[in-house]
């Protein structure tokens, strides 16, 4: 069964976030040292919650894996990406793993 783990940078009051870093170099960093366990990602940056409403979320990160034993593969492998983290935000990222179910 395929899986899913869904990184969430969510906007709180005083924080701050790179997007061109993370974009151009802490994607490579994931993919260098995860990517042959992911089987897609796609980054979505925030840019509004509704009508009127600001973002509230700076990006979200969605990687599938074929299964729970890729995504653990995976995340023996996270290390470099995650000591990253500092170097673009100072959010504490919400993480979500979910089955794929379609």
């Amino acid at each position: 069964m395929a899986v899913s783990l869904q990184v969430i940078y969510p906007v709180t009051e005083g924080t701050k976030f790179d997007h061109a870093y993370y974009a151009g170099t802490h994607m490579q960093i994931v993919d260098e040292h995860m990517g042959a366990h992911i089987q897609t990602i796609v980054v979505t940056k925030g840019l509004a919650g509704g009508p009127d409403v600001s973002a509230p979320y700076y990006a979200i990160a969605t990687m599938t894996f074929a299964d729970q034993a890729a995504m653990g593969a995976a995340m023996k492998a996270a290390g470099p990406a995650l000591e990253d983290i500092p170097n673009f935000t100072d959010v504490k990222p919400q993480i979500l793993i979910g089955e794929v179910i379609s």
